[in-house]
């Protein structure tokens, strides 16, 4: 992670309604909501206890991901 202040949520909308929110660079920080603002609400208190955890148990928060763009083949 560049800056590991800065998290990339991605919302994924569900098919039943609501949106599934991930952390692609915090493996098993999911969450979601009805709506999206709902969904990043409850996005920023996952992130929280998240952070809290690995300070607890003294990890850092940089998982090692590594990131490429690639093209899509035509």
């Amino acid at each position: 992670m560049a800056d590991p202040r800065d998290i990339e949520l991605v919302f994924a909308p569900q098919e039943e309604g609501g949106c599934h929110v991930y952390a692609p660079d915090l493996p098993g920080l999911h969450s979601k909501g009805d709506t999206f603002d709902a969904a990043m609400e409850n996005a920023r208190e996952a992130l929280e206890l998240y952070v809290d955890g690995l300070r607890e148990v003294g990890r850092s928060l940089d998982a090692g991901v590594v990131r490429r763009r690639v093209s899509i083949p035509a």
